[in-house]
């Protein structure tokens, strides 16, 4: 790759690609480090917010309010600019990013350094019907949409008589047995279960909660033992999990495993594995064989020899780095990777800018918490494993504590002691994601435009 050397600046300018966990953490970190007059940082990003993953399971089961899982740029980042828009393409070599506005033209911007953090999106596979049926589970839009979904396949299932229908709807179909799946389904059951008491057509025993595992167990990271444990409680709740079974099919919502396995289900999610950004493949950037950008210890972008790309950094999702607490392999993508690489990675940022050696990242990992429900969960730290409630305890302590910001702090913790006194909330708002529905109704001639008036809203140029 020819690189072009940069335009002289005063101020050298830092384009940071995603704002997700090693976005958000290395611009904080980068500003908490160098003056206005030291860097000019400018985040890039779809959405104006950096959203906390591990706690979209509580979100979508109703224990978190949604909005408290992610974090404002433009509100935590002061002296970053922030713009909304998605990356079109990386021409390292000429410092320039095209990115496209969700309205207006593209535009293209230049830059001194340049940090990759893309992120990953989910590795979807050519099966029939996917596309159409399924719901993601990255992203809090997603979180929420699913609550929503669940919640109203519960109201029609109390308001039909017919029960082929009724099973169709009561139905739920999980894809991928990793930390995604397994918290999702095990949260979303743990709230159907506990909302059902309020149906009186209803009972627990009409629920049905699939899970399709392609491996031969679940949540491998906790090991064997803590896995299988996992796996005994889910199926001791009635989850009915499928393991070295792959989905075949889902047209129309009817399911086809690989092992000849066949229902209909109203509620398919799809949570199995994920995939470096694609728009790294219109990038000169250099890729491993995954489409991960090749990275050092340093986090620093480097060609396939070693040879470091002078301006380029990496971590996260989307990056190759070597995980030198075990030689060999890569750091995984997870959670608690990405944020201490990203804090590494503005640190030698920082150095590198003030002409002094950049470290290599080293993190030992130190152990994996997940929640199986309100009050339930499994755990392995530093070698102690925990069951149960301390392991749920311990899952939610963790996470609090990375999670960003005093304000979202206060607001979870305030979140988890008002369920102690208070039910969940119960309404879906389905109308939430197509709010114009009653209003394109009406102006197509809808039950409302013929023959019957609503009523108008007092106060909003109401006759008098």
């Amino acid at each position: 790759m020819t690189e072009r050397a940069p335009r002289p600046r005063a101020v050298p300018r830092i384009v940071i690609l995603g704002g997700g966990y090693v976005g958000f953490y290395t611009a904080l970190r980068l500003r908490r480090r160098m003056g206005k007059r030291e860097a000019a940082i400018v985040i890039v990003d779809p959405r104006s917010y950096m959203t906390y993953q591990p706690f979209l399971p509580e979100a979508a089961a109703g224990s978190l309010e949604p909005r408290h899982v992610v974090v404002s740029h433009r509100r935590e980042l002061k002296g970053v600019d922030t713009l909304t828009g998605r990356v079109e393409e990386i021409r390292h070599a000429e410092r320039t990013v095209r990115i496209a506005p969700a309205e207006g033209l593209a535009y293209e911007i230049t830059y001194d350094h340049l940090v990759v953090a893309l992120g990953s999106v989910a590795r979807t596979l050519p099966i029939p019907g996917l596309a159409d049926e399924a719901i993601g589970f990255k992203q809090v839009e997603e979180a929420i949409a699913l609550r929503n979904h669940v919640l109203t396949k519960l109201d029609q299932a109390a308001s039909t008589w017919d029960p082929v229908a009724r099973r169709r709807m009561l139905t739920f179909t999980f894809v991928g047995g990793g930390f995604a799946g397994i918290e999702a389904i095990a949260e979303v059951e743990d709230m159907a279960r506990d909302v059902v008491r309020y149906y009186d057509s209803i009972s627990p025993e009409d629920l049905r909660f699939v899970m399709i595992e392609g491996s031969a167990r679940i949540l491998p990271e906790l090991g064997e033992e803590m896995g299988g444990y996992a796996l005994e409680q889910l199926r001791r709740r009635g989850i009915e999990v499928h393991l070295s079974t792959f989905l075949s099919s889902c047209v129309d919502g009817h399911v086809v495993t690989s092992t000849g396995v066949e229902f209909d289900s109203g509620t398919i999610v799809w949570t199995a594995g994920v995939r470096a950004n694609p728009v790294l493949a219109s990038s000169d950037l250099p890729l491993d064989p995954m489409g991960r950008v090749n990275a050092l210890p340093t986090l620093q972008v480097a060609t396939e020899d070693g040879q470091v790309v002078d301006g380029a950094w990496t971590a996260g999702d989307c990056a190759a780095v070597p995980d030198l607490a075990n030689p060999g392999q890569f750091c995984s993508p997870s959670a608690q990777h990405a944020v201490r690489q990203a804090r590494h990675l503005g640190d030698n940022l920082a150095r590198h800018l003030r002409s002094a050696e950049p470290e290599d990242y080293r993190h030992k990992h130190v152990g994996t918490v997940a929640s199986l429900g309100l009050g339930k969960g499994v755990a392995q730290v530093y070698g102690v494993k925990l069951r149960g409630w301390p392991a749920w305890f311990m899952h939610r302590t963790y996470h609090m504590a990375q999670m960003p910001t005093l304000n979202r702090k206060v607001r979870i913790v305030l979140d988890w002691t008002l369920a102690l006194f208070f039910r969940r909330e119960l309404v879906a708002l389905g109308r939430l994601h197509d709010p114009r529905a009653d209003f394109r109704d009406a102006s197509s001639g809808g039950p409302h435009a013929k023959g019957t008036r609503k009523p108008a809203d007092k106060g909003v140029g109401t006759p008098v």
